[in-house]
Formats: structure tokens, sequence, C-alpha cells
């Protein structure tokens, strides 16, 4: 499986779920949207992604979770389509768009576009958009009761825009915290190391690390995205963390905010 291969059986799984007889009026749990109104985000999204995919200029919000999340309610109040089988026609549709205006742009996938997460490259884009999809995808899959779509062949795409976000959703609860953590994500490593509240993000740890969390990748999605706390990471055996000091484990999701 290619990244674009995830992106389009993400999206065709989706839709999947919206055209078996979905009531867009039911509720995602622990959210104030209706299925209808996450499916109508995708499919604004997609198209947002799309775009930006082919080279054009698409600004949305300022980068922030908050004003992603203002960015969401004005296009979404402008968008009236709430119907489950158009928007998930129309999910799986942005995504082959996507995946064909990247190959058609020509560029080299180190060459930054403008994204509403800031500049990044067009491998990391690929990786934002499959994120994206798989964060309201399980959403939309839990409120209607079906298998969802998160795995850990598809979370392994993910990564390269999770380590890129991660300085960008840093949370006040980070203010002048020092630590170097070490995280490993299935066959994954990366480091993440916290500097007066600043955190980077590097392959290998700069110094022993004072906590190393091994987590399995469906659990690290799902913790990263807000939809599942450390103890319940925790109470399911999905993560264990060790080493100086093995308490910051539980700490350490808490230091950022779900973009």
């Amino acid at each position: 499986m290619t990244l674009e291969d995830a992106i389009v059986a993400t999206a065709d799984r989706i839709a999947e779920l919206l055209q078996a007889g979905a009531d867009p009026h039911t509720p995602l749990p622990g959210a104030e949207w209706t299925v209808g109104e996450a499916a109508a985000h995708l499919a604004l999204a997609g198209k947002l992604m799309a775009d930006i995919g082919a080279g054009e200029d698409r600004p949305y919000g300022d980068g922030t979770p908050s004003g992603l999340a203002a960015a969401n309610r004005a296009a979404l109040a402008v968008f009236p389509q709430r119907d489950p089988a158009v928007l998930g026609a129309e999910i799986a549709d942005t995504a082959r768009a996507f995946v064909a205006a990247a190959a058609a742009a020509g560029r080299s996938p180190r060459e930054a576009v403008l994204t509403p997460m800031g500049p990044m490259n067009q491998a990391a884009l690929g990786s934002y958009l499959l994120t994206h999809l798989l964060g309201h995808g399980y959403d939309i899959a839990v409120a209607l009761r079906g298998p969802h779509m998160v795995n850990r062949e598809v979370v392994a795409f993910t990564l390269p825009f999770m380590r890129l976000a991660m300085p960008r959703a840093v949370n006040a609860g980070a203010a002048g915290h020092h630590a170097c953590y070490l995280l490993r994500i299935g066959r994954d490593r990366f480091a993440v190391t916290f500097a007066d509240g600043v955190p980077t993000v590097t392959g290998t740890p700069p110094r022993r690390p004072d906590c190393t969390i091994a987590i399995d990748p469906v659990a690290f999605l799902l913790l990263a995205l807000g939809r599942w706390t450390a103890p319940t990471a925790m109470a399911r055996a999905k993560v264990v963390a060790w080493g100086r000091k093995p308490w910051l484990g539980l700490r350490f999701p808490m230091l950022f905010t779900a973009p």
C-alpha cells in the first residue's frame, strides 16, 4: 500500500458508511457536529486539499487549532449540503482529485506548499489529508456503529504529518516544560524534546530520554487526535511508559491540543 492508496481506500470506506442509509442528524460522540456536518466538512476539506495539491493558493484559518475551528464553522455555514450519500461521493471524488492533482503538478516531493497547518512538502500534505480523513472517518463510523478504518498500516502514513504538526499544536500546559521523550509507535521511532516548553522533533533523541513511550499505532493516532485519552489507552493495554521519569508518559498527550 502507498500513501495514495491509503487516501483513496479511507475515503471510499467513509463513502460506504455514508451511503448505507445514514442519518445526517446522528450526533458524533463527544463532539458538537452531526454525521451530516462531519461529512460536509470532509467534502469541503477534500476540495481544499485537492486545490492546494494542484498548486492553488487557498488560505484557511491561521494555523492554530482555534483558528482552524473558526474557519471550519464559517465554511459549514455557507455550505448547506448534508445528504450523506451525496457527501460520501464527494469525499471519494475529492480524494482521487487530490491524488491526481499531486501527480499532475510534477513538483518535487520536497517542494513546500502552504496549507492550513503551515508550510509542508507534498508528501506531508498527503499525510495531512489522510490523518484528517481518518480522524473524522473514525467519528462517523463510531456514530453510525460501523467498523472504523483506522489500522496499523494506514497509521504509518500519518506519522510524517504528526511529527510536523506536534510543535504547532503545543498548548499552554507545556509552558516551562523540560523533558526528552522517545516514542515507539509500532516499528517507527522518533523523539520529542521540550526545552522551556518548546518541542523539537527528531529521528533520534539528542540525549538520554526521560521517558520512553511504546504505544500501539492505532492507539497513538486516536490519542493524538483526541479520540482517546491516555487512561483509555492504558486501560486497553495499548501503551506502556518507562525510563527515569515514567510518570511523564501520562502528561505527554496533555501538552498538545488536537489539530
